[in-house]
């Protein structure tokens, strides 16, 4: 496509010359910017992908992708509407569970918390808690009087492996004097870290028996979770999981819950896309100042190279791939500095934490300890073929006035 002649006379052009110095500036500038949007682009749609990967990730693997639930009388027959629920097909696993919320109280600190029972099994069962445990183990959960506590609310409250925690419900039992709170206390038989805030924070588990019994949900189940194997194809496994309830309770799944929370995340990685797609439009912008004014400080070459006998379309080509070298060279660096980045971003951001003493991340707002990214190869390509379309975009009208200018008229006064 490109001839050698054609390739020696554009990338003698991109040098900088005595007397053109301020036209190079201009094209190193144009290069600089498409490396830096590139390269900032993808950074933030890996921590955006990574974010919504981790979140989603830790939501459905702690909550479930469906459950079923009932009022405050709860489920009865739970373990049939299990194994009904399992038999359909897609389903991974059905659990039963109680949940309520009480205060929780230790070493002098209070703090309220929900508390779900579950059998010790089912739960040790699950992919998310089985590598979260950090000490103890949730096996403990099968004996009566146990519990299992978040990193976060065993360091706020002291607690270890042995320790005494309190929990006290406000719905108590009514005597003469007055409404008496429920109390309990729990040895704390395991402490888990799933990695989200809300969870480590707020979250603590008991054995399903002990639940009912504290709860007073004698032979009930608050809910029974549900994990399928797809949790994008929940909507169409509704019908059979609404058949296999019987109709004994309300079928909510993970897409009702959090639609508008994941539909927020999507929309604010859109507006980004577009808000740091202008760093690289204007880098394409600068790239029609430089090839604008390279063109006019080389009429008198353009108009030598016609009368010797090149032709319009190859002035078009020697300015089209003057250009489009800096877009090419300008994407590829800000490809390879947006996935080093964005391949160690937690760790940059420890760094800079460490030499600032500033925390950049907190992790009570942003729900993760950590900061996450996930390189997806479909949105790094797309961010590099716009790199890519945009510097060819910004090559076309100089190019072309340089191939409309007159010989004669450049010559007349040389």
């Amino acid at each position: 496509m490109f001839g050698p002649a054609e390739r020696l006379v554009a990338f003698r052009y991109l040098r900088p010359r005595r007397g053109e110095g301020f036209v190079s500036l201009v094209a190193a500038f144009a290069l600089i910017g498409i490396a830096l949007g590139v390269g900032t682009l993808i950074v933030v749609l890996a921590v955006m992908n990574g974010f919504r990967h981790e979140l989603l990730g830790r939501v459905l693997g702690f909550n479930g992708h469906a459950s079923v639930v009932a009022g405050p009388e709860g489920l009865a027959e739970f373990d049939a509407i299990a194994a009904r629920l399992r038999a359909v097909p897609g389903v991974v696993e059905a659990t039963p569970y109680v949940e309520g919320q009480v205060m929780a109280t230790a070493s002098g600190v209070s703090a309220g918390v929900i508390v779900r029972g579950v059998r010790a099994d089912e739960l040790a069962a699950r992919a998310i808690f089985a590598q979260a445990v950090q000490a103890g183990t949730l096996a403990a959960l099968a004996g009566r009087g146990r519990i299992a506590v978040g990193s976060r609310l065993a360091q706020k409250m002291g607690l270890g492996l042995g320790s005494k925690l309190a929990l006290i419900s406000p719905k108590g039992t009514a005597t003469p004097f007055g409404t008496i709170p429920r109390i309990q206390s729990f040895e704390v038989a395991a402490i888990f870290e799933v990695g989200m805030w809300e969870y480590d924070s707020s979250f603590v588990f008991v054995g399903l028996e002990d639940a009912q019994v504290y709860f007073e949900l004698d032979g009930r189940v608050s809910a029974i979770e549900v994990m399928v194997e797809d949790p994008e194809a929940i909507r169409a496994l509704r019908p059979a999981l609404l058949a296999a309830t019987g109709g004994l309770g309300r079928l909510v799944d993970w897409q009702q819950l959090n639609r508008h929370f994941f539909a927020a995340l999507e929309t604010e990685r859109n507006v980004m896309f577009l808000i740091l797609t202008l760093i690289i439009l204007v880098a394409a912008f600068n790239i029609v100042t430089g090839l604008t004014m390279l063109v006019r400080s080389k009429g008198r070459d353009i108009a030598v190279l016609r009368t010797v006998g090149a032709t319009r379309a190859a002035i078009v080509r020697i300015f089209f791939l003057a250009g489009a070298s800096l877009g090419v060279v300008g994407t590829l660096a800000g490809l390879v500095l947006g996935l080093a980045f964005a391949l160690n971003v937690d760790t940059i951001r420890q760094g800079l934490e460490a030499l600032s003493g500033a925390e950049l991340w907190a992790a009570e707002i942003r729900f993760l300890s950590q900061l996450p990214a996930r390189v997806e190869v479909g949105a790094t390509a797309r961010v590099v073929a716009m790199g890519l379309f945009l510097s060819f975009l910004a090559t076309i009208y100089p190019a072309l006035r340089a191939a409309r200018l007159d010989p004669v008229e450049a010559l007349r006064y040389e």
